[in-house]
């Protein structure tokens, strides 16, 4: 296990991208243990990471409302795929950003192969450079057969680590349950509260869904 113990947040509301980049900023500013987030969208969204050009999001996903990520890596669609965040506190998990990828991934690995799916890790001849996350696998990423099938991106402060990842796959409903109970023996099933809530409409008004933050670059 990962994890000494882990909130568990199966949110059931679906947001939008700005407000879904909101409540995983301020669930890490807000952690005090380790915390798991899976959740949903409220119509066809693509993210992308904190440099990407808005531009070529655009361009990739012209019918897709786009974000802007807190975090750095590639363009990622959702609505289909399974959506999760980690917020870490730092006195919680001291690995480097290179390890802890590979360390969440590998229990993610783990999960699908339980679930019948023959999932492993980026091979080295996979590793391709680009703007679209799903067709440019990185490290320590996850394929299945020749398709990579998840991915993530990550933000380290000084108060933790936030990790965003897809699963670009349709699961059982169990799946995301079951992903908690990978990562730890001690789960705290809990909802978002109202002060997170208030935190986060009003960190996507003043942040996520402003032009000067999607138009950064």
């Amino acid at each position: 296990m990962l994890f000494d113990q882990l909130i568990f947040i199966d949110d059931p509301e679906p947001y939008s991208g700005a407000m879904n980049m909101a409540v995983d900023e301020t669930l890490l500013t807000q952690a005090e243990a380790p915390t798991l987030r899976i959740y949903r969208w409220s119509e066809p969204t693509v993210s992308f990471g904190y440099f990407g050009k808005i531009a070529t999001v655009r361009e990739a996903y012209p019918t897709h409302v786009p974000v802007r990520r807190w975090t750095g890596g590639g363009i990622v669609p959702h609505g289909q795929d399974l959506t999760y965040t980690f917020a870490i506190p730092s006195s919680s998990f001291k690995a480097s950003p290179l390890e802890s990828y590979r360390l969440i991934h590998e229990h993610i690995v783990a999960l699908l192969q339980k679930h019948g799916l023959n999932a492993t890790f980026t091979a080295a001849s996979d590793i391709r450079q680009g703007d679209q996350c799903f067709i440019n696998p990185a490290t320590h990423d996850i394929m299945l057969d020749e398709t990579k099938i998840a991915g993530a991106a990550q933000r380290r402060t000084r108060k933790g680590l936030l990790h965003q990842g897809s699963i670009q796959l349709t699961l059982p409903a169990q799946f995301s349950t079951d992903m908690a109970v990978a990562f730890s023996k001690e789960i705290h099933t809990r909802t978002l509260t109202p002060e997170t809530l208030e935190t986060a409409t009003r960190l996507a008004a003043e942040k996520y869904a402003t032009d000067a933050w999607l138009q950064k670059y």
